[in-house]
């Protein structure tokens, strides 16, 4: 059986920009940047982000409730952003978010995380429940019972106060590669301008395939 097509809200760099060039050589198909070590980690775990694509969530994948179409999600986004202005966000940093590395601001503003949490709520009236499987897959077992909360109401346990802006940069590192490509990483990052949020993202996910992109609907200036 064909799985539904799953969709979700995220922030991406303009095409073009500084920050969308860096994102395509982490998660591109072409060559990846930095010396041949982090080229052999970036080859070895970015498989499961390029499915995803470069981006920052601002509403997590989600299947669409019965009756809720493709165009009234796409109504529900471009709704939101025609009254949002650009976020100035500020400079961005290499972190160690578990096991994974991603870029995150370094001084997040408040305003940011008021921006998630009106994406959450404005596009979840067209989510469908989660599944069993869907759930199991949030492994709610290891989650706190706020974290369980949250996941059963919004479908996913990462949101309002939990929320944390971040753009993923490679799966899952073990210690060693996590030592090697941090630095390597931080090298390639440096010199990338100050991030605005100046719009949201409406992208799709066919199936098992790779989201691809909807609709960017830029924030008012």
């Amino acid at each position: 059986m064909d799985r539904p097509a799953r969709y979700a809200l995220y922030f991406t760099p303009a095409p073009g920009s500084a920050l969308d060039a860096f994102g395509e050589a982490i998660l591109g198909p072409g060559p990846a940047p930095g010396p041949e070590a982090l080229r052999a980690i970036l080859a070895a775990h970015t498989a499961e982000p390029r499915t995803y694509g470069f981006h920052a969530t601002l509403k997590a994948p989600m299947r669409l409730a019965p009756g809720a179409t493709e165009a009234d999600l796409l109504a529900a986004a471009e709704a939101l952003a025609a009254h949002r202005s650009p976020l100035p966000v500020g400079p961005l940093r290499v972190a160690a978010l578990g096991a994974f590395a991603a870029l995150v601001p370094v001084a997040p503003p408040a305003a940011l995380g008021l921006l998630a949490a009106e994406c959450v709520a404005a596009l979840d009236p067209l989510r469908a429940p989660l599944t069993p499987a869907e759930r199991a897959r949030r492994r709610p077992e290891r989650l706190d019972p706020r974290g369980r909360a949250l996941l059963e109401r919004w479908g996913y346990p990462h949101v309002f106060e939990a929320f944390r802006f971040h753009m993923t940069l490679t799966g899952p590192l073990g210690p060693e590669d996590g030592a090697t490509a941090l630095p390597l990483l931080a090298a390639a990052a440096a010199g990338l301008p100050d991030l605005t949020v100046d719009a949201v993202s409406v992208v799709v996910q066919d199936g098992a395939g790779p989201f691809r992109l909807l609709r960017r609907l830029p924030f008012p200036a």
